[in-house]
C-alpha cells in the first residue's frame, strides 16, 4: 500500500475506534485484505476489534469495533451471504472464481463489498454487505454465458473451505521453511517473501522467515495462497520434521 493509502486507513480505523469507545456502539469497516487486517491488528486502538468474514477461515474480513456478544459483533457487521446457481443446469457452463466475481464487479460494485466467493461445483456463495446484496440479487442475471439465479440464503456449513490435509517434511518449523515446503519453493525464495511484506501469519505480517509458527495458525501468501500449519507429528530418523498442513480445496479457491 501506499504510505498516503496506510495514513488514511490508521485515521479511519482510529476514527471508528474512538467512536466505539465514545458512544457505547458497535462500528465498522468494510471488507479488509490481508494487509489492511494486518495494519490494523498492528495499532493500538481504544476499543476492541473483532474480525469476521461470515464463516471460519475466511481471508477478507471486516473488522467490528466494541464490546459486546459473539452473536452481537456478527450482526454488526452485517454481512449477507448471496447463493448464485445457474438456472439450469444442462446448460451451464463451467464457471470458476473469476467468472462469478468478475459477473458481480462488472455490476459495479466496488471489492470492499465483496467478501469471499466460496465456489463449488453445482454454485457460489458471495459473503458480502447490504449495497452490494440487493445490488446483485436485482442486476446478476449471467456468469459468461451462463444465467443464473441469485438468492440470499444461509451459508451451508459444508461449503466452508475444509481444507486438504498434507504431510510434509521440513528442516524446521520455521515459517520460511514451511512456506517453502507447501509451495516446493528454494528456502531464499521463500524467506525474500517475507522480507517482501507478502506474508501473513494469523493476518499480521510476518516479516521474518526465521519465525516460529504456532499451531494452528493461518498463513497467507500473495501470489500463491494461503494454508494453515496444524503442527508437528513426528521427528523423522534424520532428525527432520514430519509436520501436517492444510490447504483449501481446490473447488473452493
Amino acid at each position: 500500500m501506499a504510505e498516503d493509502d496506510i495514513e488514511l486507513l490508521k485515521k479511519r480505523f482510529s476514527e471508528l475506534a474512538a467512536r466505539a469507545d465514545r458512544t457505547g456502539a458497535l462500528t465498522r469497516t468494510r471488507f479488509l485484505n490481508a494487509a489492511e487486517q494486518s495494519l490494523l491488528l498492528s495499532l493500538r486502538l481504544p476499543a476492541c476489534v473483532h474480525l469476521t468474514g461470515g464463516y471460519d477461515g475466511a481471508e477478507r474480513r471486516a473488522a467490528v469495533f466494541g464490546e459486546g456478544e459473539p452473536e452481537e459483533l456478527e450482526a454488526a457487521a452485517e454481512l449477507v451471504c448471496l447463493r448464485v446457481s445457474p438456472k439450469s443446469a444442462r446448460f451451464s457452463e463451467e464457471l470458476g472464481h473469476r467468472d462469478y466475481l468478475g459477473a458481480a464487479l462488472a455490476r459495479g460494485i466496488t471489492r470492499e463489498l465483496v467478501g469471499d466467493v466460496i465456489v463449488t461445483e453445482a454454485c457460489a456463495y458471495f459473503i458480502c454487505m447490504e449495497p452490494a446484496a440487493s445490488v446483485l440479487e436485482e442486476g446478476l442475471c449471467e456468469v459468461r454465458r451462463t444465467a443464473v439465479k441469485c438468492e440470499r440464503c444461509a451459508l451451508p456449513a459444508e461449503t466452508a473451505p475444509e481444507g486438504e490435509e498434507r504431510s510434509i517434511v521440513v528442516a524446521s518449523a520455521r515459517l520460511d521453511a514451511l512456506v517453502a515446503a507447501v509451495w516446493k519453493l528454494p528456502r531464499e525464495e521463500a524467506k525474500a517473501l517475507c522480507e517482501r511484506g507478502l506474508v501473513f501469519v494469523d493476518s499480521r505480517l510476518a516479516a521474518k522467515g526465521g519465525a516460529s509458527v504456532p499451531e494452528g495458525a493461518n498463513i497467507s501468501v500473495r501470489g500463491h495462497g494461503r494454508f494453515k500449519y496444524l503442527g508437528l507429528e513426528r521427528e523423522t530418523k534424520k532428525g527432520k520434521l514430519r509436520v501436517k498442513v492444510s490447504l483449501p480445496a481446490p473447488a473452493r479457491s
